[in-house]
């Protein structure tokens, strides 16, 4: 249970949390600031026109308009020179705010935010604010040209270390007896923002909604942070972090497992 596991894009949930930590000890006003308001200095020249508009929330919910930099654009843009200045100059697709467009480029532009805004790292900031409060360890994981830690993908948490978080967010940021995490923020987190053409389930701030009930982080090959806050259940699954794992093959059956018979047993 020691043994470190790639989370993938359960990763997103963790800098969700992150951001949460930041606006419950005001270095963030709120989720409704701007590029332009809170971290100028990361816009690029020649950024898309209406970057500087996105909000923190457009960013968190994966609703920033730009093309995505993951699917089929993922390998390009890791391979670019510089991973803001790639993400920040796609071009509009959707108005920001308006639908979900699934992409670690706006995850790893909040995590770039957080460093501006903080003066830490993503790695101090998730060791700090996480891995401290929960007695677990975060090693460090791939970073940027320009240094930035990768928000969004690549962080390694030993199983025990993510039913840690599982149970913090099942009991309302607390962990043994101490408020890590606000419980305003994972109300506001785990309501439903905007929804996956995809998979069809709910997203929040970070985190996708079962019509079940869980609340859960998902990552590539099946890798899943769960909590049932109703049947009061924690749950940490890792997989195979290379093999793929779509809704309709093994993340359903994974989904059928937590959603059949262990409901059933509680």
């Amino acid at each position: 249970m020691e043994e470190l596991a790639n989370i993938k894009s359960c990763s997103k949930s963790i800098v969700a949390l992150i951001l949460g930590s930041a606006i419950d000890r005001g270095i963030i006003a709120s989720v409704y600031v701007t590029l332009g308001e809170v971290a100028p200095g990361i816009l690029p020249a020649g950024a898309t026109a209406g970057v500087a508009d996105i909000t923190l929330e457009d960013l968190v919910t994966l609703r920033a308009g730009l093309e995505r930099t993951s699917g089929p654009n993922y390998g390009a843009w890791v391979n670019s020179p510089n991973w803001l200045a790639h993400a920040l100059t796609r071009p509009m697709v959707a108005q920001p705010g308006e639908r979900m467009l699934y992409s670690t480029g706006s995850t790893h532009i909040l995590g770039a935010v957080l460093t501006e805004t903080t003066g830490q790292s993503l790695l101090a900031l998730v060791q700090s604010r996480l891995g401290e409060p929960l007695g677990i360890s975060v090693p460090s994981w791939p970073r940027d040209p320009q240094g930035y830690y990768l928000g969004g993908n690549e962080m390694a948490l030993s199983p025990t270390g993510m039913l840690k978080i599982a149970k913090m967010m099942r009991d309302n940021g607390r962990f043994e007896g101490k408020q890590v995490i606000s419980s305003n923020w994972i109300t506001v987190s785990t309501k439903a923002h905007t929804r996956s053409p995809w998979s069809g389930l709910s997203y929040g701030y970070g985190w996708f909604l079962s019509r079940s009930g869980y609340v859960f982080a998902r990552g590539y090959g099946g890798q899943i942070i769960a909590f049932h806050p109703v049947r009061g259940l924690a749950v940490a699954i890792t997989s195979d972090p290379t093999m793929p794992a779509r809704s309709g093959g093994y993340f359903g059956d994974l989904m059928q497992l937590l959603e059949g018979p262990v409901l059933d047993l509680y």
